[in-house]
């Protein structure tokens, strides 16, 4: 198995492993990648993978947090929710930042389409008018006008 972070980093590599658990803290934003490779065996075999990607407030372990403070049932809940509204405090804060630079995208979109509009309405014009021009110099050579 091997572990890459976004940026080719490797975070985790083992091989030759029947069974194990694995956490890692995650520096780099975006996605990371797990490879899981098994040898060629002769008979083949079939290979189980169980799997259980976690993050954020759900990937601590509480029970071991209790156990190294020596932390009664009251205030193990406690530090749990305060985990949970820190991380709820900071999606907020990241969903404002993310709408500013909606609203300020909409805003440079709408006016580059006033712009375009303006643009290709002043185009229409001046061909409608060279229509005319070309029409009438048309008209007044064959001598119909």
């Amino acid at each position: 198995m091997q572990v890459t972070s976004p940026y080719g980093n490797s975070m985790h590599y083992s091989e030759n492993v029947q069974s194990g658990h694995f956490a890692f803290t995650a520096v780099e934003a975006g996605d990371y990648l797990a490879c899981f490779w098994a040898p060629d065996h002769k008979p083949p075999v079939t290979v189980t993978f169980e799997f259980d990607w976690k993050s954020g407030v759900t990937a601590k372990d509480w029970s071991n947090v209790a156990k190294k403070g020596k932390v009664d049932m009251m205030e193990l809940e406690l530090k749990k929710l305060e985990d949970t509204i820190k991380s709820i405090h900071e999606e907020m804060f990241y969903l404002r930042e993310r709408e500013e630079q909606m609203q300020n995208i909409n805003r440079q979109t709408n006016s580059r389409m006033g712009w375009l509009s303006f643009l290709s309405l002043g185009i229409c014009l001046s061909v409608a008018g060279l229509q005319l021009w070309h029409l009438k110099t048309f008209f007044e050579r064959k001598k119909l006008l």
